[in-house]
């Protein structure tokens, strides 16, 4: 099921510009909790940080304390909403856990993603048997994770990238994801095709960084990360950094341009499209896969 845009992109969105209309009139977040009465300013707070869904009813009491005219007021209406909803996206998310759930959510409505893998193949362009093995490595070090429902999210979630208005999405995989270790044959085999398969769609670019490669000012970052710009310039870019326990969402402009310009050195670091399948196809002993060039393609 294609989702509009993300509740969570439009609460950040929303967040940022009622803190810009506080400001504007020179409010503290105290002033404006006393003028409508709430207890404390914990709940403005959170919801000018994006870190909870608003009721459209106190978005309607703010904007009137900043006296916001039509039309902004009622683009700000349409936002509110957006950043409200929950019942269409529970049910189409379903059993999704906490981290996936987010990602889902920030690639609904993407205009472009990007993501950088240094060890994994990214979860879009998993096999659930691959994702399987994987996700099962992994439970054993965190624990209480449900396999079989973590996979089934990720297979739900790769519906993205074959529906009929796709995001132009980028994976930029360290060699090293190529490799078979620690996996078995039929496994590893069935990956790589997949993966071949997926980069012939139109939208969507596979680019393999050499071992030995520079990305231009250094090393290839550490950790794993998504990126992800909305067709609304207003809507906030944003990075997701991948970690053991959690995932960093980052939203602030500095942290956004600093992984765009890191972005832009991994991608001109990175083998082109049609090296990098054949590259994979030459592990897998298999001729190169054929390639419809991407008119969005960076090379």
């Amino acid at each position: 099921m294609p989702l509009s845009a993300s509740p969570v992109v439009r609460r950040a969105r929303l967040g940022v510009e009622l803190r810009r209309l506080r400001r504007r009139e020179s409010l503290t977040l105290e002033q404006v909790c006393a003028r409508l009465g709430w207890a404390s300013t914990s709940k403005l707070s959170r919801i000018e940080l994006g870190q909870s869904r608003p009721d459209l009813a106190d978005v309607l009491d703010l904007l009137d304390v900043y006296e916001v005219p039509p039309p902004q007021r009622d683009e700000l209406i349409v936002i509110a909403r957006d950043a409200a909803t929950g019942r269409g996206w529970s049910k189409a998310l379903g059993e999704m856990g906490e981290r996936q759930r987010a990602y889902a959510e920030l690639e609904a409505g993407a205009e472009r993603i990007v993501e950088y893998q240094c060890v994994l193949v990214p979860g879009l362009l998993q096999t659930p048997a691959y994702a399987r093995l994987r996700v099962s490595a992994g439970a054993a070090l965190a624990g209480e994770v449900d396999v079989e429902a973590d996979v089934r999210a990720r297979v739900a979630r790769q519906e993205l990238l074959i529906r009929p208005d796709p995001p132009h999405y980028t994976a930029l995989v360290d060699e090293r994801v190529c490799d078979p270790d620690g996996l078995p044959a039929d496994v590893w085999r069935d990956q790589m095709r997949h993966l071949l398969a997926l980069a012939e769609r139109p939208r969507v670019t596979v680019r393999v960084l050499r071992s030995t490669a520079s990305s231009g000012d250094g090393p290839h970052p550490l950790a794993p990360f998504s990126y992800y710009s909305y067709p609304d310039p207003e809507d906030p870019r944003t990075v997701l950094v991948e970690t053991l326990t959690t995932d960093l969402r980052l939203v602030a402009e500095a942290d956004v341009t600093h992984y765009e310009r890191v972005i832009e050195r991994l991608l001109a670091a990175a083998l082109p499209a049609d090296a990098s399948a054949e590259l994979v196809a030459r592990r897998l002993g298999a001729a190169p896969v054929p390639r419809p060039r991407d008119p969005h393609e960076r090379e």
